[in-house]
């Protein structure tokens, strides 16, 4: 049942929890909200029911008794599909992840279901959707009257999908009572939550290929999440449960393997991996130089053979002292070496617009949102807590990512060649010598062009389950950049054709 199985993942039912829920009724007094649609067991519900956009439908279920969704249909960005805003409500109430779902514009009763995250760790999926590949985008030109472009570069083009904003303290997603998630293992749990009941409540979708998308961060985030989706899968199947049919895994410009990240940035800036001629000074390139051999012994010592929390840092803080100070001195975008930083530290125009208007109180009455506090990109809270468990480097995320492929899954690994941050020739580095099965095989693989409408987009090469493919002249958000050549690649992967 699938009770039991949340009950696998953690989650605690405790005798006060009646207390708790008590405050599940004030946490959504923002918002009208319809009577409990109550299922019974067995029951499902098509996202078709849900018609109202001034109040919250509330689902629950006997079998999840610590849990409610609480979805409204929305008008929100895409006006040529169903739009759905809402929130999964966890631990009797406690906590609230907020999530868009758009439907296909292509056959959204046959079409797979796709998530996408943004990284930080810290930073809501919003600015992927209003920014990089939702429906629309941030009107920086002042010419809509609701403050958003259509998108036709859409990644529901051809795909069922939802922006979540996780871990809570994200985005719109929040905590009633100070619940704080530190590590990429401890949201895993909550985002195989999610998705199980967003399956689970959503008969349509049952069944359907899913695809876990995001970037940067998301190096991190997706190979866990789907390592855990594969466990419970196991679970599930154990349990005479419908498993989820998690068929890929889509990364770009991820940090997955920190053992490559210094000499990839190394290249980046001294060599010729991004630009023409290097933008780095030669002075500092040398100083680079001689600084890179010990930084990269001393990180294979420290943070990754035998992990120490307290030697690591210090070795982190002398490869950032002698390694990336250089390219901040620049001024330079870090996510796009071609251009220099603007706006706030994020570096693009585009920050600030999103979050003016997400604070906008007609926007927020538009999407149900019952967040506390106003809109933050990046959440400094959430990115803090993850520094405290030195989550990005405790745990060797490049494993989870073998794991997946001896598994069936097949993994897309994607990187514009402008990033500096998470560049494409770190990434090169950790899928080159990544251990699997199939790795023979891989770097018998010789590097190919792929195109768009006749022109070159990037280079690829791909083995068994694993593909990997640069995006020429884009940054870190490829499909900030390079919308078109974006698009396409996704098409092409769903499909499962060559890119």
């Amino acid at each position: 049942m699938l009770f039991s199985m949340l009950r696998e993942i953690g989650v605690t039912f405790l005798l006060y929890a009646c207390s708790v829920w008590a405050g599940f009724t004030s946490a959504t007094d923002q918002l009208a909200v319809a009577a409990p649609v109550a299922l019974h067991p067995g029951a499902t519900l098509n996202l078709s029911s849900v018609s109202s956009t001034s109040q919250y439908t509330v689902l629950t279920h006997p079998e999840l008794s610590g849990y409610r969704v609480r979805v409204k249909k929305s008008d929100f960005c895409d006006p040529t599909v169903n739009v759905y805003t809402g929130y999964l409500d966890v631990d009797y109430g406690a906590k609230h992840m907020f999530f868009y779902f758009f439907e296909s514009r292509r056959d959204p009763a046959k079409d797979d279901v796709m998530m996408w995250i943004n990284g930080g760790p810290g930073c809501s999926s919003s600015m992927g959707l209003l920014m990089e590949l939702g429906p629309c985008q941030i009107d920086m030109q002042n010419v809509s009257s609701n403050g958003t472009v259509w998108n036709p570069y859409s990644w529901n083009a051809e795909a069922n999908i939802f922006f979540l904003d996780q871990p809570v303290g994200v985005g719109f997603s929040y905590a009633d009572y100070g619940e704080t998630i530190e590590t990429t293992e401890d949201a895993a749990q909550n985002v195989h939550a999610f998705i199980s009941i967003f399956f689970e409540t959503f008969s349509q979708f049952a069944g359907r290929p899913l695809h876990l998308s995001g970037e940067s961060y998301g190096g991190r985030y997706l190979p866990a999440f789907a390592s855990y989706i594969v466990d419970q899968n196991q679970v599930a199947i154990a349990e005479g449960r419908e498993p989820l049919n998690l068929k890929s895994v889509l990364i770009g410009n991820g940090i997955t393997d920190i053992s490559t990240l210094y000499p990839g940035r190394y290249e980046i800036e001294c060599g010729t991996a991004a630009l023409e001629v290097p933008m780095q000074s030669i002075s500092t390139c040398v100083r680079m130089k001689i600084a890179l051999p010990r930084c990269q012994m001393d990180m294979q010592k420290h943070c990754i053979e035998r992990f120490n929390e307290m030697n690591c840092r210090a070795v982190i803080g002398f490869c950032d002292s002698e390694l990336s100070t250089g390219y901040w001195a620049t001024g330079r975008n870090v996510y796009d070496i071609s251009k220099m930083c603007i706006g706030d530290s994020l570096c693009y125009a585009e920050n600030t617009a999103i979050k003016a208007f997400l604070d906008s109180p007609a926007v927020r009455e538009q999407l149900g949102v019952e967040s506390p506090s106003n809109f933050s990109a990046c959440s400094r809270e959430v990115g803090r807590g993850f520094n405290m468990h030195m989550d990005k480097y405790a745990v060797p995320s490049q494993h989870y990512v073998a794991g997946l492929l001896e598994r069936g899954v097949r993994v897309l690994i994607y990187a514009g060649t402008y990033d500096w941050q998470c560049n494409w020739v770190a990434n090169k580095l950790w899928v080159d010598k990544l251990e699997w099965t199939g790795r023979a095989a891989y770097n018998a693989v010789s590097w190919r062009d792929w195109e768009v409408d006749g022109q070159k987009a990037g280079e690829t090469k791909a083995a068994g389950l694993l593909t990997f493919a640069t995006v020429r002249d884009a940054g870190h958000m490829v499909p900030h950049d390079k919308p078109a050549e974006a698009q396409a690649m996704v098409s092409r992967w769903l499909t499962q054709q060559e890119l």
